[in-house]
């Protein structure tokens, strides 16, 4: 008798529940994307690309490619830097 009692208020929540989700879609507006120009001209960062190399006597060497010089000095003072240390 009270699952008969909890089955029938968990349906009549759930019923409610259902009808105040689906009255709400006539309401909104739709979605309007909007494109703006100064975006489209934004190039995207590409990185840095690193090929590291090891030779038969363990000394290294790499190869550095990217779009930006600044960048490609910087990385490959950083590696100079950080083999010395570690030799």
């Amino acid at each position: 008798m009270l699952v008969k009692k909890l089955l029938r208020v968990f349906l009549l929540c759930l019923c409610v529940t259902l009808l105040s989700c689906t009255g709400s879609e006539d309401k909104e507006e739709p979605v309007v994307f909007k494109q703006v120009p100064e975006i489209k001209e934004i190039k995207p960062h590409k990185p840095v690309k690193v090929k590291l190399k090891r030779n038969t006597k363990g000394e290294y060497a790499w190869d550095i490619s990217g779009d930006n010089a600044d960048e490609i000095i910087e990385t490959d003072r950083k590696l100079r830097e950080s083999f010395e240390k570690s030799e």
